[in-house]
């Protein structure tokens, strides 16, 4: 797809940052200012205080990362590591799953978590690159976070450990369902929003349960449909009414990711101007070309190349702008993805 090569770029691995900065708000931070098409550089998050002004609005998303990664054995003693997604719509028991050595398995084999026998699931075959896993019982969050571990990114290339059931949750974290988490809120610590708060920065949260397609490359058929992999939404009518009461009073609405403004550009009505309530799912695609009406900035990691997050993000501020700070970004060693450095576009 030659369209996606003016948003491609070589990044080192040394400036994948595989663990977090020792304290959230110590990431640095690098501010784009899109109507004067600059950038520039701040010592650490935390110094986003500066910029922010009394009345603006955060908008948050309160996800909370399930502990959805599992390791599931067979009775041979295979391993087969598992991304457990979501369910199917219309069988609470059958698991759309991200499984490893699928080929390995038969159809109908047993599988469970390992050390957890009482958990058993059965193979039901593959859903295109996907698969199906029938459990026994029905599985909620707190299962799994007796026999899974918290699904850190694939690019990590390392295995969670202890503090990643704390640094890949942010503090905002309430409703779980997510297999990744919305990671510019994972800059943010309590200190930090008390500090705002008292500044004069209204926090309004917003939930969109983060689904393993933000990771996954883009397609021609997503491109071709102007549509992504679908996720689950929510924002209540308190929420709705804080945001209208901002946009009619001309306060900034800002985006804390890219995850808040997928559910901020899917709910606002750009006729009426007025943010709706809704629960549902959005497969929003947000590229350069499209106006974002629904916020005034955006804060933001450093996306892999060539994702629908970085189209997001060139489509909120030009995407000579975006790529000219990225380049400054892999200059000056910034770190990248999730547990990275961030951006403020305003």
């Amino acid at each position: 797809m030659d369209f996606l090569n003016e948003f491609d770029f070589h990044l080192p691995e040394e400036q994948i940052a595989r663990f977090p900065a020792k304290n959230r708000d110590e990431s640095r931070l690098l501010l784009v200012d899109r109507a004067n098409e600059t950038f520039k550089e701040a010592p650490f998050f935390r110094d986003i205080r500066n910029w922010l002004q009394p009345g603006d609005v955060l908008v948050y998303n309160e996800t909370k990362v399930s502990y959805r990664r599992v390791y599931l054995q067979v009775e041979s003693g295979r391993i087969h590591e598992a991304i457990f997604l979501e369910t199917l719509e219309d069988n609470a028991n059958i698991w759309s799953c991200i499984l490893k050595n699928r080929a390995k398995l038969r159809l109908g084999e047993n599988l469970w978590p390992v050390g957890f026998q009482e958990f058993p699931f059965v193979y039901e075959g593959k859903d295109n690159e996907l698969s199906l896993l029938r459990s026994e019982r029905t599985i909620t969050d707190l299962d799994f976070e007796v026999f899974g571990t918290i699904p850190i990114p694939p690019y990590l290339k390392r295995k969670a450990i202890e503090d990643d059931k704390f640094r890949y949750q942010t503090i905002f974290a309430k409703k779980s369902g997510s297999v990744a988490a919305p990671t510019a809120g994972l800059h943010f610590t309590d200190s930090l929003k008390l500090e705002l708060i008292q500044l004069g920065i209204q926090f309004v949260p917003v939930n969109l349960q983060v689904g393993y397609g933000t990771f996954r490359p883009l397609t021609t058929e997503q491109w071709q449909t102007k549509t992504l992999h679908k996720e689950r939404y929510e924002i209540t009518d308190e929420s709705a009414s804080q945001l209208n009461s901002a946009k009619k009073e001309g306060r900034r609405i800002i985006a804390v990711g890219t995850t808040s403004l997928r559910v901020l550009e899917t709910v606002f009505d750009s006729q009426q101007q007025k943010f709706k309530v809704g629960l549902s799912q959005t497969d929003i695609f947000l590229s350069p070309g499209d106006n974002i009406e629904s916020v005034h900035g955006l804060i933001t990691n450093f996306h892999l190349p060539k994702s629908s997050l970085l189209l997001l993000v060139s489509a909120f501020a030009n995407s000579r702008l975006v790529m000219n700070a990225y380049q400054y970004a892999l200059q000056n060693q910034f770190r990248f993805y999730s547990y990275g450095d961030s951006m403020f576009l305003f």
